[in-house]
Order: C-alpha cells, then sequence, then structure tokens
C-alpha cells in the first residue's frame, strides 16, 4: 500500500478508464477524491472519456457525490442502479451526451462477484418483464446507449437474463482506517455497502484500488475481525485533509446511533402529523400479519410507514431492513437514508440482496409514482427525469406480499380530515393512474403469474391484483366513487363487488390502536 494524495488521486485516473465508486446516498463516499477529480477536469479537461460504474446513487441532489462526474467530456459511460440524486447526470443522459445503463441494485452487486471470480455473465431472473429486460429497453437510457449488456436465455426450460461482466481499471472506495499494510476498516461508516466483493473485482480485473480513510494507524492496531477490505487488495490510500469531505452521510458529520446497537429511548419518537401520507401510510401497515417478521422500507413515502408502526406500538414484532445491509433499528431518512438507528446487524451490500432476491422478506413497502391498467408500476423514468430502479426491482420481484404506496394524483392537494373521513377541496392535477406508465419497473402480469399479493394505497382508494387484472377495493369514507376516484383515472378499474370503506380510524389523529 502506498499513501497519496487526493490529487494525485485524481492524476492517476487516465482518459478512456473504467472506473468503479462506492457508496450510497452520502454514506462512505470518497468525496475528497471526487472533488479533485472534478477540479482536475475543470482546469485541465483531463481524464476525458470515463466509464463509471456505480452500484447505488450517490449525491445530495446538487453538487455532491455522482455530480462531481457529472460532465459532458469526462464521461462516456454510466452503469448504476440510481441516477435520481444528480440532476446534472440526469441531464447528460437525457440529452444524449452519454450512454447509459440502468440495472437494479441487487444485479450490479452480483456482477462485481462476478467479474471478481471471472465468471462472465451474472445470471438472474431479476429485471424479467421490466424496462431491465431486452424485449424491451435492454436497461438502456438513451439512444446513444447501443451496446448490448443483457440478454435473454433459457436453461431447463426457463427463461433467465444473463447480464454481461466487464473489468476495472481503478475504484475508489472508503473506509474509516487504514493500517500500514492497508487494511480497511469501517467502523465509524453506517453501512459496509459494496467495498470488498468492488475490491476483489478491480485487483482480479488488473486494476488498482484506492481507498480514502478518516486516518492512517499503525500495523496491529485494527482487530482483523473488523477489517473489510484485505491488504491485498488495496494499492493506495488517501488520507482525508477536510473532514467535510468525510462527513458519515451526506446530512450528518457523525451520528453515533448509526453504528451502536444500544436501543434508543422511546421519547424520541414524535408522532407524524396527520396528512395524506400518514392516511396512506397507516393503511400500508394494515396488511401486517403476526406471522410476517422481516420487512422493507422504500426511500420517501414508505419510510412514514416504520413511523406509523413506530407510533402505534408494535414495532417490536418484526426487524425492519434497508437494502444496502441494514437490519433492525430504526431507518434515517433524507440525505441519511440507508443508515439506520441502533441497528441489529450491518451486512454487506451483496449478501443483503442475496437475503432479498432469495425470498428472506415477508413484506415490502414501496413507492409509486405512476401505474397503469395492468398493475404495472413507474418509478425510474420520466421524460427527461431519470430517478432510475435502486433496488425496486430486486426487492418487487422477489417479495410474495408488496404495498406500493403513492398518493392518488401529483400535485398540491386541499383536503379536510380527522373526523374519520377525507374531503378533498382542492384536487391534484396531474393524474398518477393512467393507461400505460412511461416505463415498466414493476410488471404487474408478471406478479399475477408468479402469485405474488400486490397491493396499491393512495389516500383514498386502495386497489389489488386479482385474477381479474387491477381491482378497487376499498375507498376512503367521504370520497365520491366517480367525482373522486375514476374521473381521474386514464382507464376504468375492475370494482371489487364487495368494495369497502377504508378503516376510519386511518382519518382520525389519535393513534389507530393497530394489534396483530
Amino acid at each position: 500500500m502506498k499513501k497519496i494524495t487526493a490529487v494525485e488521486a485524481a492524476e492517476m485516473i487516465f482518459d478512456g478508464a473504467r472506473v468503479g465508486i462506492g457508496g450510497f446516498v452520502g454514506i462512505a463516499v470518497a468525496e475528497e477524491i471526487y472533488k479533485a477529480i472534478e477540479k482536475r477536469f475543470l482546469e485541465t479537461k483531463s481524464p476525458r472519456d470515463l466509464s463509471l460504474f456505480f452500484v447505488a446513487g450517490q449525491g445530495n441532489g446538487a453538487e455532491k457525490g455522482l455530480s462531481r462526474f457529472a460532465y459532458e467530456g469526462l464521461l462516456k459511460r454510466t452503469i448504476g442502479a440510481h441516477y435520481g440524486l444528480s440532476p446534472r447526470l440526469q441531464a447528460l443522459v437525457a440529452e444524449n451526451k452519454i450512454e447509459a445503463y440502468n440495472f437494479p441494485q441487487g444485479i450490479l452487486n452480483q456482477l462485481l462477484r462476478t467479474i471478481a471470480g471471472k465468471k462472465g455473465y451474472a445470471i438472474s431472473k431479476v429485471g424479467m418483464h421490466t424496462f431491465v429486460d431486452p424485449d424491451l429497453e435492454g436497461g438502456k437510457l438513451n439512444s446513444k446507449t447501443q451496446q448490448d449488456l443483457v440478454k435473454k436465455t433459457q436453461i431447463d426450460g426457463q427463461d433467465f437474463l444473463l447480464y454481461k461482466t466487464g473489468r476495472f481499471d481503478f475504484v475508489i472506495l472508503r473506509g474509516t482506517y487504514a493500517d500500514e499494510y492497508g487494511n480497511i476498516s469501517m467502523e465509524k461508516e453506517a453501512l459496509k455497502i459494496e467495498n470488498l466483493p468492488m475490491a476483489m473485482a478491480a485487483r482480479n480485473s488488473g486494476g488498482k484500488v484506492i481507498v480514502q480513510v478518516e486516518k492512517i494507524v499503525p500495523n496491529g492496531t485494527l482487530d482483523p475481525k473488523s477489517v473489510v477490505i484485505p491488504s491485498i487488495c488495496v494499492d493506495f490510500v488517501v488520507e482525508v485533509e477536510d473532514m467535510k469531505n468525510h462527513m458519515q452521510t451526506f446530512a450528518e458529520d457523525f451520528n453515533p446511533e448509526y453504528i451502536s446497537s444500544k436501543p434508543i429511548e422511546k421519547d424520541d419518537f414524535f408522532p407524524y402529523p396527520l396528512n395524506e401520507r400518514k392516511i396512506i401510510a397507516r393503511r400500508a401497515a394494515m396488511f401486517l400479519q403476526k406471522e410476517m417478521k422481516v420487512l422493507n422500507f422504500g426511500i420517501g413515502l414508505p419510510e412514514v410507514v416504520a413511523q406509523v408502526i413506530e407510533e402505534e406500538g408494535i414495532s417490536d414484532n418484526f426487524t425492519p431492513t434497508v437494502e444496502p445491509g441494514g437490519i433492525g433499528g430504526i431507518a434515517a431518512g433524507g440525505l441519511s437514508f440507508g443508515a439506520l438507528r441502533a441497528p441489529q446487524a450491518i451486512l454487506d451490500h451483496a449478501y443483503q440482496f442475496d437475503f432479498y432476491d432469495g425470498g428472506g422478506l415477508d413484506i415490502t413497502f414501496l413507492g409509486m409514482a405512476e401505474c397503469d391498467i395492468f398493475g404495472n408500476v413507474n418509478v425510474s423514468k420520466f421524460g427527461p427525469k431519470i430517478a432510475g430502479c435502486g433496488g425496486f426491482i430486486d426487492i418487487s420481484q422477489n417479495t410474495h406480499n408488496v404495498v406500493f404506496c403513492g398518493t392518488f394524483m401529483a400535485g398540491k392537494m386541499q383536503f379536510e380530515t380527522g373526523n374519520g373521513a377525507f374531503k378533498i377541496i382542492k384536487d391534484g392535477n396531474v393524474p398518477k393512474l393512467i393507461d400505460f406508465v412511461e416505463q415498466i419497473t414493476f410488471s404487474g402480469e408478471y406478479a399475477r403469474e408468479k402469485g405474488q399479493i400486490v397491493h396499491y394505497v393512495t389516500e383514498r382508494a386502495v386497489f389489488k391484483i386479482t385474477n381479474e387484472g387491477f381491482t378497487l377495493i376499498e375507498i376512503a369514507p367521504g370520497v365520491d366513487l366517480e367525482r373522486d376516484i375514476l374521473a381521474h383515472m386514464s382507464f376504468k378499474p375492475n370494482i371489487s363487488k364487495e368494495l369497502k370503506l377504508m378503516d376510519s380510524r386511518l382519518f382520525k389523529i389519535e393513534k389507530m390502536g393497530l394489534t396483530l
């Protein structure tokens, strides 16, 4: 291992290099090295034409994370799961300035291990019947992107997707400490992420591994069981000069609750205000059953489900998980998403998706931006806005019970509630239940074929995939079926013969009194 500066690390990256970067939102992001690469490019127009591989999205919606690379000329190609945290990168893709692929987060983790083992392709059913399927878009995000990186094949009469591997010239990772050998620990990081398989993939494909750390410590200092990246996979270490480039998350310098399993005092929790998000989260939480033990919450509105479960006093019956590796505890939100307060365990990113892919989750709560007549859901692409699929496809296709959470209309809505009913004063202005979604991130027909239990929860209506198709099963008290629901849908759903009113407790300020 050789100690270098961030500037020296940036100068090593040559034109046309294949670069992998690790991190999740703002966790374990090597921001000081990213900034040095950005500065070098702006001053010298080098490095150019990089192919950038990232498992999860990194950024703060502005200048950090992926945005450090988001310049025409600096990038040639991107392969990643989530683009939503970098508007600049989204613009390059939308304007056809770079080649861009969007693959499921679990698949990208699997690809790293496949590259490390020189196995040629990652084989999976994940992505079938979505925009990742080569029968649809093959994960390509624009017309500039032409090369096929995923293909379909049959094994023992079953369809599978084959995801093509590649190699790395450099990977840029982050840890907490490095010893003088180059062993890397991560005791202050909120996640382990994909550091080990990415380092192995680079090492075994002839690339160099650069790791940003808080401090280099003497040999013999680190507990060998705390080492996440062994020295045999580390070439260069950058000891950070400015700790603002080494924050625990992009929202917090350091929160000890993210790395401790010490229970949190219940007095720390405050009730979520009664609004459309809480109504949706409450109804979603009602799908929980006593035998369900392992949960997953997506980013955004599903995070409120976790707060409702805590508020109702039933959280101890379940173990929540988050996709980058956290198990137990309370999920953080915003730019700290991915971290957990008082986690029970933190797994490597890839192992979490092994668990998910094998059906380890009992239920998942995910967001819903667009939905169509087939029960297809789009959360990944809306015109020039390219969010990406993240772990949505892996999780939604491999969990038996799926609950999608989203408002019925987009746009600001005014309503009255709190008395056990829901009265709309002024509705949103953009329908979300449309004839055909722009991009298929979840296939309702495929879910029905597999026998998944799928619900779609809004503040005024609940839908379900049944043998008859996309079916309305509940409406809110105080809502008119024709005026407030069907009139704002581009298609007419099946309507259950046993259409029910949503529970009036959803629309009251006091706790619901949920029991299992």
